[in-house]
């Protein structure tokens, strides 16, 4: 018993930094080059070992997992409290509990599903996130337009990958590297399953560059609700009604080279099933006020999470550098 829970708890926190890329804090309890590879050695046979189980069994684990980290653990319990409290003001206390609680049961799920994308089939993926209009982006690339794609912590993230066997564009994602090598390589392979290309954020725009010079077309999926460093950010905006330093890198490149801007809008339909949604915001973004395409995002992201505000991911720290 006491030798599962230590997995399960070993599983929560690998597939938490992978599923969230935000956090470049595995070095924290890697201090060295071998303590981080022995790390991966003990730990990636039994993910992979998990990813192999069919989709129901990981549910049942994923049950157990929310037992362990609501009831016993309380993982990032308060940090979530406080987020809802400060979106949802005019909710009770009551019904922030409630959203709490469908919260994490959402979390467990997706950390089981994130694993479960180290050997998913395509045939498994394409049934459980299901693009709903994916045609819309073959007038982008007759018209020789490549794509941003903006997208928020919300729903499922992780299984987006699928959207390289959909299309014509040449499917790029960024990401933020972990200290970790083996780690970020893991999560390179991973997100590269479906023949996408991973990017770091560090290296996205000459990448893009050197691509638009050349004629390719891509699609690159930005997850844009970031929360930016306090001193390299240049606009300030409401999320959520909360006053906070906005992360405008994605329509900042948008402007630079032209690029159409959409939103992926990913809904949760029932446990282990997604659909996602291709919903425009600017096809000739240099026609547009500073910022008005960040404002426009986030409009549609906040929407999302009113509707339903359990699948947003509320265990980060988004609203730290909140206007006082």
């Amino acid at each position: 018993m006491i030798k599962g829970v230590r997995v399960i708890k070993k599983s929560l926190l690998i597939s938490y930094f992978q599923c969230t890329l935000s956090k470049n804090k595995l070095s924290s309890f890697a201090v060295s080059l071998p303590m981080q590879r022995i790390l991966y050695i003990l730990v990636y046979p039994i993910l992979w070992l998990i990813s192999k189980l069919p989709m129901r069994i990981l549910y049942i684990k994923s049950t157990a997992l929310f037992i362990l980290v609501y009831y016993i653990v309380g993982y990032r319990k308060k940090v979530v409290k406080e987020n809802l409290a400060l979106a949802f003001p005019e909710k009770t206390q009551e019904e922030r509990n409630k959203i709490t609680k469908a919260f994490f049961k959402h979390l467990c799920d997706l950390i089981f599903e994130t694993i479960k994308a180290f050997t998913i089939s395509e045939k498994e993926i394409r049934k459980r996130f299901l693009v709903t209009n994916v045609e819309i982006l073959d007038s982008y690339y007759i018209s020789d337009k490549s794509i941003l794609l903006m997208a928020g912590h919300y729903g499922n993230w992780e299984w987006s990958g699928i959207l390289n066997k959909l299309m014509k564009h040449q499917a790029h994602a960024v990401y933020k590297p972990l200290d970790n090598k083996q780690f970020d390589d893991l999560v390179k392979k991973t997100r590269e399953h479906f023949g996408g290309i991973i990017v770091s954020n560090r290296k996205i725009v000459p990448v893009l560059f050197r691509k638009w010079k050349k004629g390719i077309k891509t699609l690159t999926y930005i997850l844009s609700d970031q929360s930016p460093k306090l001193n390299a950010f240049k606009y300030r905006d409401t999320f959520m009604g909360i006053d906070v330093p906005m992360f405008t890198g994605t329509e900042e490149l948008a402007k630079k080279l032209d690029f159409a801007v959409l939103y992926l809008k990913v809904e949760k339909v029932k446990r282990g099933y997604y659909t996602a949604t291709f919903v425009s915001i600017a096809d000739h973004p240099k026609t547009y006020e500073d910022f008005q395409i960040t404002r426009m995002f986030f409009d549609m992201l906040e929407t999302q999470i009113r509707e339903n505000p359990a699948h947003y991911l509320w265990s980060h720290k988004r609203w730290k550098h909140r206007k006082q």
